[in-house]
């Protein structure tokens, strides 16, 4: 970052109070400011705006803001020497502001870059003209590692290599933008640029409401209409590719996935099947013909990419081969990102359209070349060296790239010779001094450096570009501060025009023909996740219930070695879970298992749930290092209790009733089955302590019921007939296999029309033969047979729906 002299902004008193600090340094554009130090006009009603508010409001606004996004669960993970850990997405509060014209100047720079791409992919991996006309060196484009040899001559589905593409970019001290990187393997921060919108919206919804800021939805509107569209020529279904939840950006992908209602696959969910690309689901195996990949090309297909690849799908190569399934983007087109490639593109420009780039990238030379190299050596001091091959921006890479200024004599000296001898793996780079933007710091607004990211997507008018996208901001002056594994923000970008713009949404118009998602495109993974969903949280229920009438005796007796709360200690301890320790840490894993399978399937979550989940997991956790046994205990379970409650209703009554649902409410009628089985045994048995039985009436939430229903004290006929047999009681077992024989029958056949899978005929009997039996036929070693066939259930859907 250059440094000088400070100066001052000059102009009106009423809107400098938040600017007495700003500071705009000598050199460097700033994108509030123009260079008399006077507010552009994009900016002039804005800061006013944010002057009429205060510092204590917009405090107390930008809270709001970081709130919702914590509540929507908006994280990003972070790579440190500690590992990987989820970061709270960090919102920039203040965004950056484009006028429209300006804004206009920039979208054409884009789709003509945009354009050149598809056109150099398309000859590199076909005629190779380029290379055989010498403008681009044929040993760059071999030794990079996203040249991907297996799909060299593949034409793609639809006829384009590209579809969806990003570019970041940074304004110069000469005001002109250039073009810092592309990004054409899988852009990410898409999600997040949406994400960014609603927060900053939610502090400043009254200035963003005056001013005329395009909108975001109708670009994702036109995008995924284009995707739907593709996906109709081959009669097939789009879905989202992703790494998994260990990425960095799965939080984006889930999100997008939800927002577009678009399938979230990993690869283990996909196989190739007569050269076709599919999809395994619980109604079996189902064509995907348009994939928006979100993991690198390489790991793709382990079969003819990447071996040791465990996120890739086998044959998926093959079948792009064939024609059967676009990707988004072709496998390959990440060659686009090489940072040497910046050098050529002035030339390819040329040779392909005919025209000079109207967004130029910064100045590159690959030192593979005798003049260019001897150009960086001479001017080293000057320069960013960087890896030729990297795919990254300079300010991105780690360790690799070198500011030559920075350099010690020594250092300076081991560089040079390092170049002299391969100079083809390096390149030079203009040092970047980027524009600087406001940023809201202890009340007050203070330059930082800046990068803007652009999207563009495909679509059959051509391309079209996000208005806004998001801006990466530094922490510090420091410019390689502004990268989000170092610490950098991400503000919102507001493109503002001088007149009032439509307000799009993923709607469709009045008019607009539709048509409803074909039913039984559920992933069987994710019904297997769902289905172990609803199992957690039931056990988690069912234990909590347990603990919570453990604890109230313990508390009024303070003898822990009382008859009864020995054999429930006993009965929980094969279990893992030690009632010594008020908040047992079976408890703990069992509700972390919950949190897992619920991460497996964000996109199918809707915020309010995973908010609520996260919530439970939260205050858990808490309660484990705060909580004693017994009447402090007691409480703390009525308050788990309570949410646990919230989550279950919060997904019972806003699921929608697809198969995904089905799966869930399976699995909690299971766990509750096979939970009240056990518990019935133990404590209905003759050899059960005194007050067992109303302890069961208790963990089975059925205390006044039983009160209403028989005219007698507690006794284990009662108790049984009440948990094991009565139909109408939701806590019964009977009650449990009525459901399960009600959704298991709604399931996808499995072995043609008119067929019952043997998981429904296993239900069907299991019902019957309960729904006969009498309070005496109950014994102990009955239940646990029971038990043990209910839990047999799983095994047969586990079966027929997720392998």
């Amino acid at each position: 970052m250059a440094k000088g002299n400070h100066k001052r902004i000059r102009g009106k008193p009423q809107i400098h109070s938040l600017l007495e600090h700003y500071q705009p340094i000598d050199g460097v554009v700033d994108e509030m400011v123009d260079a008399a130090g006077n507010p552009r006009p994009v900016w002039k009603h804005f800061i006013e705006a944010l002057d009429d508010l205060g510092a204590e409001k917009l405090g107390q606004r930008f809270a709001r803001a970081d709130q919702y996004l914590r509540d929507a669960g908006v994280y990003y993970r972070v790579y440190d020497k500690a590992g990987a850990n989820e970061r709270e997405w960090p919102l920039a509060h203040v965004p950056l502001l484009i006028e429209d014209s300006e804004w206009a100047a920039i979208s054409a720079g884009l789709v003509q870059r945009a354009e050149l791409f598809e056109e150099t992919i398309a000859d590199i991996y076909g005629r190779n003209r380029l290379i055989e006309k010498g403008i681009l060196p044929a040993g760059l484009i071999a030794a990079s590692p996203e040249y991907l040899r297996p799909v060299v001559g593949t034409t793609p589905a639809g006829g384009h290599y590209l579809h969806f593409c990003a570019f970041e970019l940074g304004r110069g001290p000469d005001g002109q933008w250039w073009v810092l990187g592309d990004r054409t393997q899988a852009p990410s921060g898409a999600g997040f640029a949406l994400e960014n919108r609603v927060a900053t919206t939610r502090a400043l919804s009254d200035i963003y409401g005056e001013m005329h800021v395009h909108r975001l939805a109708g670009f994702f509107r036109r995008f995924r209409d284009a995707l739907i569209g593709m996906a109709r020529e081959s009669e097939g279904r789009v879905a989202i590719l992703t790494p998994g939840p260990l990425n960095e950006t799965y939080y984006e992908h889930a999100y997008i996935a939800r927002y577009l209602g678009i399938m979230l696959l990993e690869g283990e969910d996909l196989t190739v099947s007569g050269g076709r690309l599919m999809v395994r689901t619980v109604s079996g195996l189902m064509p995907i013909s348009v994939l928006w990949r979100r993991l690198d090309a390489a790991f793709a297909d382990p079969l003819e990419l990447r071996s040791d690849s465990q996120i890739g799908t086998p044959g998926l190569v093959e079948a792009i081969r064939r024609g059967a399934v676009a990707t988004v983007n072709a496998l390959g087109s990440g060659l686009m990102e090489t940072r040497a490639l910046l050098a050529f593109l002035p030339k390819i420009a040329r040779e392909l359209r005919g025209e000079e780039l109207l967004l130029p990238s910064v100045a590159t030379w690959w030192c593979g070349q005798a003049t260019e190299r001897a150009h960086v050596l001479a001017n080293i001091d000057r320069m960013v060296v960087g890896p030729a091959l990297s795919t990254r921006l300079a300010f991105e890479d780690d360790g690799q790239t070198t500011l030559g200024s920075t350099l010690s004599a020594g250092e300076r000296a081991e560089l040079v010779a390092r170049i002299e001898r391969d100079g083809g793996a390096f390149v030079g780079q203009e040092a970047v001094t980027l524009s600087t933007t406001p940023v809201f710091v202890g009340g007050w607004l203070e330059p930082r450096p800046a990068s803007l990211r652009v999207y563009l997507a495909r679509t059959p008018e051509g391309w079209t570009v996000m208005p806004g996208g998001f801006a990466r901001v530094g922490l510090s002056l420091d410019p390689t501060a502004i990268a989000m594994q170092r610490g950098g923000q991400a503000a919102d970008v507001w493109v503002v025009s001088d007149r009032p713009v439509e307000r799009e949404t993923l709607l469709p118009q009045e008019g607009d023909s539709f048509t409803r998602t074909r039913p039984g495109s559920l992933p069987s993974r994710a019904a297997e996740n769902l289905t172990w969903l609803g199992r957690y949280i039931e056990r988690s229920e069912d234990t909590v219930r347990i603990l919570r009438a453990y604890h109230v005796r313990l508390a009024e007796t303070s003898d822990p070695d009382m008859p009864l709360l020995a054999d429930v200690r006993d009965y929980l301890e094969p279990f893992g879970i030690d009632v010594e320790t008020a908040i047992p840490s079976g408890l703990i894993g069992t509700l972390d298992s919950a949190v897992y399978s619920a991460g497996q399937i964000r996109d199918r979550f809707s915020p309010d749930g995973w908010l609520a989940l996260k919530d439970l997991s939260k205050t858990i956790h808490q309660f484990a290092t705060t909580v004693a046994p017994g009447d402090d205990a007691t409480r703390a379970m009525t308050v788990i209790l309570r949410k646990l409650a919230g989550f279950s209703g919060l997904l019972h009554e806003n699921m929608y009733r697809f198969a995904g649902w089905r799966f869930l409410e399976i699995g909690r009628r299971l766990e509750r089955g096979i939970q009240i089985a056990r518990t019935l045994s133990r404590l209905t048995s003759p050899k059960a302590p005194d007050g067992a039985l109303d302890m069961m009436l208790e963990i089975g939430d059925s205390v006044m019921t039983h009160r209403r229903q028989y005219p007698v004290q507690a006794g284990r006929r009662t108790v049984i007939d009440l948990l094991a047999l009565d139909p109408l009681n939701p806590r019964s077992i009977l009650f449990q296999l009525e459901r399960l024989k009600a959704e298991i029958g709604l399931l996808p056949s499995v072995g043609g029309e008119g067929h019952m899978s043997p998981a429904a005929k296993e239900i069907l009997q299991l019902n019957t033969a309960i729904a006969i039996k009498e309070p005496s036929d109950m014994t102990a070693k009955a239940l646990d047979e029971l038990a043990y066939e209910i839990g047999g259930l799983y095994n047969s859907l586990a079966k027929a729906y997720f392998g």
